[in-house]
């Protein structure tokens, strides 16, 4: 059955072979519109207007279907997922159904939130809140000054004060080269009757010790500390050794 003149159809876009009213836009046969009276002008008449083109379909948009989505590409097993495995999650977003917009977004908000922040956290946050460890004595003197500072003691006199933060100078003799787990170095050292170790923080060039080396050093109290050595782990003093000189 043939569309009837003189009304509207939103099914076509178009019907070039009848004239178009270009207030009300009814198709018709006549000079003038039957449902407005307006005269059709000159360039809505049949054959002289331009072919409609037909609007692009959107993609993704609605197409009237029920789309199952696999129970993998749910919004919860995909999140559940990046937690787990973050690369399996970020995998299942790309290949998910969703339009080509979101998928970037959500892509690459948890790379950001998996990858790049706890990169940039583990840098830079240290620094922020003022946890990067600077000289662990005191660098703010000069080795002049830092020199006058300390108090002349043995190892035994030491020992009382290991635990109270004091700048002390001592003669000792080296008896072993040592490296804790953390890769800092130690030497334990002896004033010929008892032992105390020595925590390389020299602000100085660091020349290594031999043992047997005798050695005056000047530095600040660390407590005790233990070192695990060939000879078996002692808990000694600690001396946090800011600069040596050889003395024999």
């Amino acid at each position: 059955m043939g569309r009837p003149l003189g009304s509207f159809d939103s099914d076509e876009l178009d019907r070039p072979d009848l004239n178009k009213c270009p207030d009300c836009g009814c198709f018709f046969a006549t000079d003038d519109c039957p449902l407005c009276g307006k005269i059709c002008p000159e360039e809505m008449r049949a054959g002289n207007r331009q072919k409609v083109k037909p609007p692009k379909k959107k993609k993704g948009g609605y197409s009237g279907r029920v789309q199952f989505i696999p129970w993998y590409h749910t919004w919860v097993a995909m999140i559940l997922i990046s937690f787990v495995m973050p690369l399996a999650g970020i995998i299942l977003f790309i290949t998910s159904p969703y339009s080509k917009k979101l998928k970037i977004a959500i892509v690459a908000g948890v790379a950001v939130w998996l990858f790049v922040l706890p990169i940039l956290g583990g840098l830079l946050l240290p620094t922020l809140m003022g946890w990067t460890e600077g000289a662990l004595v005191n660098d703010d003197l000069s080795r002049t000054e830092y020199i006058e500072t300390c108090e002349d003691m043995g190892v035994e006199d030491f020992q009382r004060y290991c635990e109270i933060e004091r700048y002390v100078t001592m003669e000792l003799t080296v008896e072993e080269k040592l490296t804790d787990d953390y890769g800092d170095t130690y030497y334990r050292c002896t004033d010929g009757t008892l032992s105390v170790y020595l925590r390389d923080c020299r602000l100085e060039e660091r020349v290594g010790f031999l043992p047997g080396d005798m050695i005056r050093v000047w530095g600040e109290s660390g407590g005790i500390g233990w070192v695990n050595a060939d000879s078996g782990s002692e808990e000694l003093p600690c001396l946090l050794l800011a600069y040596a000189d050889f003395i024999g």
